[in-house]
């Protein structure tokens, strides 16, 4: 198949270039390094784009920010840059569109982490669904938990996680603030790609849920890459801090029966896999 990647650049793009590539035609389009220039605040021209594209995969997204600035730019990338990639589909006799999402679209605004980019991203898929239905567009929604893989740069939006290992690395203890051992759901590269891959090829429609099915707290992921990295140190509370809360969600393997696919790669074998890569 022809697939149009609209945010070919992220870090997940990157990655699921390298799984997709192999059997099908990508085309990328993006503000910059990409086949096509696409800028999800500007109205786009149909003409630029092939005309014979299968699959829409959405990925471009904005995470938003603290200043009105950054919230504007959230509302515009994510809710209307959504609208304009919906009408593209639509303008290229396009069938299929897939929306990368995130389960923060879940969270209840009283959640420590409801944000820009959860209030967005929820809004993003309104506008989809809506779009969908009014225009008989066949819309795929995935919500993938938090994201990480073998690269640095996925370390922009989990930048912990990734804090965790370069402590790990340089044989440093590990603090974690407060009492608490805090839960996550994270969903490996690897994983993501594969379910995206099968999710294109069976032509599977709807909204689902992204993420393992085990949650993990911080000192597992610490003394994991600890064990790995094999420099020593210790992981240690700082129980005067204020705890830090979960975040993790519902889960529901209704997608992962649809693709006879499961995430299956366990906090261990993925450090161990970016540890190989030794970009960390």
């Amino acid at each position: 198949m022809k697939i149009l990647i609209i945010g070919g650049t992220s870090a997940l793009a990157v990655s699921l270039i390298k799984t997709l590539e192999k059997e099908h035609t990508i085309i990328t389009a993006g503000r910059k390094n990409c086949d096509i220039y696409f800028n999800l605040n500007e109205d786009i021209d149909a003409c630029s784009f092939p005309k014979d594209i299968d699959i829409v995969l959405h990925i471009a997204a904005s995470f938003g920010g603290q200043t009105y600035l950054e919230f504007k730019d959230a509302i515009s990338v994510n809710v209307i840059g959504t609208l304009r990639v919906s009408q593209l589909t639509k303008e290229l006799n396009v069938k299929h569109l897939i929306l990368i999402s995130s389960m923060y679209v879940c969270l209840s605004v009283c959640s420590p982490y409801y944000t820009q980019y959860a209030l967005t991203k929820k809004q993003s898929e309104e506008v989809a669904l809506l779009f969908a239905k009014e225009n008989n567009l066949n819309l795929t929604i995935l919500r993938p938990t938090q994201i990480y893989g073998n690269d640095i740069s996925f370390a922009k939006n989990q930048p912990f996680f990734y804090h965790m290992l370069e402590k790990a690395k340089k044989g440093e203890n590990i603090t974690i603030y407060g009492n608490h051992d805090a839960l996550r759901n994270y969903i490996y590269e690897d994983d993501l790609n594969e379910i995206i891959k099968r999710v294109i090829e069976k032509k599977v429609i709807g909204v689902f849920y992204c993420g393992t099915m085990i949650d993990v707290s911080y000192s597992e992921i610490a003394k994991s890459a600890q064990l790995i990295y094999g420099n020593g140190g210790e992981v240690v509370f700082f129980r005067d801090k204020e705890n830090i809360p979960d975040n993790v969600f519902d889960k529901d393997n209704t997608l992962y029966e649809k693709i006879n696919y499961y995430p299956n790669t366990n906090i261990t074998k993925s450090i161990e896999n970016i540890f190989k890569q030794g970009k960390i």
